[in-house]
């Protein structure tokens, strides 16, 4: 009996081995696939987050920018044509004048007295012109001693006329219409002549000055419209013309001179420094994509498109350039979506998860809409 017991745990030893080997066999399998599967899953590319913005047509603009200073059209330093104290200072900086405006008062004491005098001397040869004329009649005064009493009587009128304007120097008026931007007198100082008392500066119209690259000479022309930034003036534009276009180009610089105007406000001060954009063309339902969609590398022009739910490179063939809107010639159609956030991860073929699409604007919409 005992030798039969254990044979008979022998035995059974064996079938557990051989089942414990079986199922590890089977275990491995089981445990080979999912590792495979898994294998597989880990090593499928991740969806990279993306914004895209459809392609559209809208109206847009080409144009060439610049940077420039505004001065006024007028300037005018007022001096005075004569000496003496000053008596009545009439106008203050910052105060608008007309042309022909007094602006200062100067004591014309000697000048009325000098104006007296040559007015009773003009008085004095005159009557003894008129007597003198009577005398030659009567053949009683040569004819030599009446053309000098003429020439005596012609030379006091003259020196009358100059006392008379001497005296209306005391009255220093304004040579043209616009703001006094700076004032040097006060009553009671001694006004030297030709001294500068006032700077008088017309702000009806402003100017700005570009040196454009002689490349755009035959695309600038005068009439032109003009857009002007001001960045001391955040959120608005102002709109002017193309006033004076040079022909001559600078040897030594390669430019020209354009001269844009802007009608004057009360916003727009001389000295402020703008941003300018002369536009010269203009097309309607142009097919454009923002500016931020293109990538950024040194190669030709060219987008990430959406096709599906990857992307691929694709080139492109740029036309005007306007501000955040870049026209498309060739490479997209309508409808198209391109990725303008999340560039940076992607490759030709990567796959995308569209986040959100930018609101396309309404065709026709113009580029200072957009600004």
């Amino acid at each position: 009996m005992h030798d039969k017991d254990f044979a008979r745990a022998l035995s059974r030893l064996a079938l557990l081995a051989t089942l414990a080997l079986v199922f590890g066999l089977a275990g491995c399998k089981v445990q080979t696939g999912d590792t495979g599967k898994d294998g597989k899953d880990a090593a499928a590319p991740e969806a990279v987050p993306v914004e895209v913005a459809p392609v559209g047509r809208r109206t847009i603009a080409a144009s060439y920018s610049g940077t420039a200073a505004l001065e006024a059209r007028g300037e005018a330093q007022v001096v005075s044509k004569t000496s003496g104290i000053a008596l009545q200072v009439l106008v203050d900086v910052g105060q608008h004048v007309q042309a022909g405006q007094t602006l200062l008062r100067i004591d014309r004491d000697r000048a009325t007295l000098q104006v007296a005098q040559a007015s009773s001397q003009v008085g004095k040869l005159e009557a003894n012109y008129r007597r003198a004329v009577q005398l030659a009649e009567q053949k009683m005064v040569s004819a030599n001693d009446v053309d000098q009493l003429r020439f005596d009587l012609t030379n006091a009128r003259e020196q009358l006329r100059m006392a008379q304007l001497e005296l209306s120097y005391g009255n220093v008026t304004a040579p043209i219409s616009g703001v006094i931007a700076s004032r040097d007198i006060k009553p009671g100082n001694f006004v030297q002549i030709n001294s500068p008392i006032f700077t008088v500066v017309d702000t009806s119209r402003l100017e700005a000055t570009l040196n454009v690259p002689e490349r755009e000479i035959e695309t600038i022309q005068t009439g032109q419209p003009v857009d002007l930034a001001i960045d001391a003036l955040p959120g608005r534009s102002f709109a002017g013309t193309v006033d004076r276009v040079s022909p001559v180009v600078d040897a030594g610089s390669g430019t020209f001179r354009v001269i844009v105007a802007f009608d004057g406000n009360d916003a727009l001060q001389p000295g402020m420094f703008g941003r300018i954009r002369i536009r010269y063309d203009q097309r309607n339902d142009a097919l454009v994509i923002p500016r931020e969609a293109l990538l950024d590398d040194e190669g030709d022009p060219a987008v990430f498109v959406v096709r599906g739910d990857k992307v691929a490179r694709t080139a492109v063939q740029l036309g005007y350039d306007d501000g955040p809107w870049v026209e498309v010639r060739a490479g997209l159609k309508d409808g198209d979506r391109v990725v303008v956030a999340g560039k940076a991860a992607l490759r030709d073929g990567s796959a995308v998860k569209v986040l959100a699409a930018a609101p396309a604007k309404p065709a026709g919409a113009t580029a200072q809409d957009a600004r």
